[in-house]
């Protein structure tokens, strides 16, 4: 019996698509019900917190990658995916919460051979959605410049996908975007370079105040543009996470001899999510004189959050919220997580899986909190209310 080319059963399977995404827009608009509808993708932006693998297919000797063993130990199979944990990630968690199954695919897994010649980038755009987040991945270009994905490139991408998904789907791509949730986390990679580069010339007082005004300045600037860029591609709905206490982090305690958290650090996390915050609220927002008509949000603690978790861990299950999981040396964070590490032996019971990135279950205790947990952990709604609204 004769088969049709795969690339005829795509054409076919995205025709079928087409037709079903234009019947319920239509259905769903004639009875006024569309928007309490689970929406109907997600497109994750960010850095190695959400990355579910596209640094692997980033060339270079200097890229971060998490292909290795242990990483990976905990997810189905065993195996390393890319994500930088034992086994799901935030953006998986926040994914399940909303009702996909996990999160959706890295774009570079789509793009590439043998998956660019089936034509998946598409179909996964408009039934899934995809994530274009890269371990390493600043809000300016120059964060780990030529070793990872920027936020601005990440946008691209995103342009590329859904020029793509228009081409496919004409009209009924505009209104699934417009319903879908956008999934940002950035800034951390960027604070950690900033700091790192300001200790090492040794500024202080006046000049380092200086500095760090300035340095919030580019980073809200980025943002906003990035954001406004989404927002004309079709972005109406951004779940936004801000910048956990980065202080806090196993490799920044090493700045310590006790392994105190580097405070500094944690207050220069403040001072860019307070800035983050005005930007979403006074600048971007719907109700401001500049903001963006019908953009809606809802923006993420991740500092209060760890800030609470820290100060009475075992309330939330942890024994250990200062040493990584899968390492060495002193808090286990002096060295990477590989097949030669130390691995602990109960990982649920740590709030960090190597010397940066958390382990699965703190990352299923995020997400959890963003979606629907305590009101103090969003603002003005949360993740659940953000999808759901009408």
């Amino acid at each position: 019996m004769h088969e049709a080319p795969a690339s005829a059963m795509v054409e076919r399977f995205v025709l079928c698509l087409i037709i079903v995404l234009s019947m319920e827009v239509a259905l769903s608009a004639a009875a006024g019900v569309f928007e309490s509808k689970p929406p109907p993708a997600m497109y994750v932006f960010g850095d190695s917190t959400l990355d579910v693998g596209n640094n692997n297919y980033l060339p270079g000797t200097n890229v971060p990658r998490a292909n290795r063993p242990y990483y990976g130990v905990d997810f189905p199979g065993g195996v390393p995916t890319g994500r930088f944990s034992n086994g799901y990630n935030t953006a998986d968690f926040i994914a399940k919460c909303i009702g996909f199954v996990s999160s959706p695919p890295p774009y570079l897994s789509l793009v590439a051979p043998p998956a660019s010649s089936g034509g998946l980038l598409v179909p996964t755009a408009l039934t899934i959605g995809v994530s274009y987040a890269s371990g390493g991945a600043g809000i300016l270009d120059s964060t780990n410049a030529g070793s990872t994905i920027p936020l601005s490139k990440q946008v691209q991408y995103f342009n590329a996908t859904r020029s793509k998904m228009i081409a496919a789907a004409a009209g009924s791509s505009d209104a699934l975007i417009n319903k879908s949730i956008f999934l940002l986390l950035f800034g951390g990679n960027d604070l950690f370079a900033f700091a790192n580069a300001e200790q090492a010339q040794n500024r202080s007082g006046a000049d380092l105040e200086s500095d760090t005004a300035a340095f919030y300045g580019s980073l809200v600037s980025n943002y906003s543009a990035a954001i406004r860029s989404l927002y004309a591609l079709g972005a109406r709905r951004l779940a936004v996470v801000n910048v956990g206490l980065a202080g806090c982090l196993p490799v920044a305690r090493l700045l310590d001899a006790t392994g105190a958290c580097a405070e500094d650090r944690n207050r220069l996390a403040a001072g860019f999510n307070a800035a983050l915050r005005s930007l979403l609220a006074d600048d971007l927002a719907a109700s401001s004189s500049s903001g963006l008509p019908g953009l809606a949000y809802s923006l993420a603690d991740s500092l209060g959050l760890m800030a609470d978790t820290f100060a009475d861990p075992r309330a939330s299950g942890f024994v250990d919220v200062a040493d990584a999981c899968c390492g060495g040396g002193r808090l286990g964070a002096e060295a990477t997580c590989a097949p030669n590490a130390t691995l602990c032996a109960d990982r649920g019971q740590y709030y960090f899986w190597d010397n940066v990135h958390p382990t699965e279950r703190a990352a299923a205790l995020r997400a959890h909190a963003f979606y629907d947990g305590p009101a103090q952990y969003t603002t003005p709604i949360n993740f659940k209310q953000l999808v759901h609204m009408s």
